[in-house]
């Protein structure tokens, strides 16, 4: 089960929703003069693209990874365009077996892009036919049963594989190595993402000003995708109590309705940092613990609330569990304890003197 599925009400999750992806088609760039934020990627991406356009070669296979909704997928279109190749998109839970990936593999042409979603989910069968493939450009497979069988060598055309992966970590370290290059697309800063709802206000024509757009793209957490599903949320509210303008007052009033605060937390969020202050004294708690407390998987939590917490500076990891920071316990409106409360240790020192 994905995170989308566990928590499906989220306007600010992070996961594509169903019915989302012929909206995302035309709000996306084609072209990397068009995408917008991710400066240093880009600048790195640029290169990239101009030496193999130069050398008229295909380009070096490419990893993106980072949180979701950051445009990963929006990306590996931008490269195609501007490689002016084809790209045929999958994704790693949908390569079931090595025959898939085979059917796949030699139906690729010379300059060709694989784009392969959430590639950390990949099968290592499925794996162990990609290696060759991504480091020769060659596939090996069996042809008979038994004494007869005979190992086929087939030479594929040069193409370049394209991942995407939400967790580095869980990327086998033969395929990661196999990317020539390597990215991480991090979070948007607030200019970037207001630029972002601008544009899409632009295309959806959809009557924003710029306190409007400034007003979403604060509650955005930093997310393109989080960003144009609340424009298009409160263009619903605009148009049914505010006469389709979208203004600061409009946005706000309709992010308030979906409990959205201002800076983006939400009922989820919340309840997650009221329940390490509240339950358990601010932490440190176990993520499992927090989980079970509120109904929710510790997987959602630690995919899909933690990164941003994190971010804003609301959580901190330990060792021995999740902590909340003193900034968690003011943007709640709870009294601050102590810094020998929050996670401190209460039992003296073998170095005090005795009696202090």
């Amino acid at each position: 089960m994905t995170d989308e599925q566990r928590t499906p009400a989220r306007q600010i999750s992070p996961h594509s929703k169903p019915g989302e992806k012929q909206l995302d088609g035309l709000i996306r760039p084609q072209r990397l003069v068009d995408f917008t934020g991710q400066e240093r990627l880009k600048a790195n991406l640029t290169i990239l693209i101009e030496a193999a356009r130069a050398r008229q070669e295909p380009l070096d296979h490419v990893l993106f990874h980072g949180p979701p909704g950051l445009g990963k997928t929006t990306l590996a279109q931008v490269v195609a365009n501007e490689m002016q190749g084809n790209i045929r998109n999958t994704a790693g839970p949908a390569i079931e077996r090595a025959g898939d990936l085979l059917a796949i593999l030699t139906n690729m042409r010379a300059g060709d892009i694989l784009f392969i979603d959430e590639v950390h989910r990949l099968g290592r069968n499925v794996e162990e036919v990609l290696y060759p493939a991504m480091e020769d450009f060659v596939v090996d497979f069996v042809v008979g049963k038994g004494p007869g069988a005979k190992n086929v060598r087939l030479k594929l055309p040069r193409f370049t594989v394209i991942g995407a992966t939400t967790r580095l970590a869980m990327l086998t370290s033969p395929l990661r190595a196999r990317f020539g290059a390597s990215y991480r697309m991090d979070f948007y800063d607030e200019a970037a993402i207001e630029a972002i709802v601008m544009r899409g206000a632009r295309i959806l024509e959809v009557p924003i000003d710029e306190a409007g757009a400034k007003e979403i793209s604060r509650r955005a957490r930093g997310t393109p995708r989080v960003a144009l599903r609340l424009l298009r949320r409160v263009r619903d509210y605009a148009e049914v109590r505010a006469e389709g303008q979208v203004t600061a007052v409009t946005a706000g009033a309709a992010l308030d309705l979906l409990e959205i605060d201002a800076l983006g937390l939400d009922d989820l969020d919340r309840r997650v940092l009221r329940t390490i202050i509240e339950k358990f004294g601010g932490g440190p708690v176990g993520l499992d613990t927090i989980g079970a407390s509120i109904s929710e998987e510790s997987d959602t939590i630690m995919d899909v609330v933690e990164p941003y917490l994190l971010q804003l500076g609301f959580l901190e990891r330990t060792s021995r569990g999740r902590m909340a920071t003193p900034h968690a316990y003011v943007h709640l409106g709870l009294p601050v304890p102590s810094p020998s409360a929050l996670g401190g240790n209460s039992q003296p020192s073998l170095f005090d003197p005795p009696g202090e």
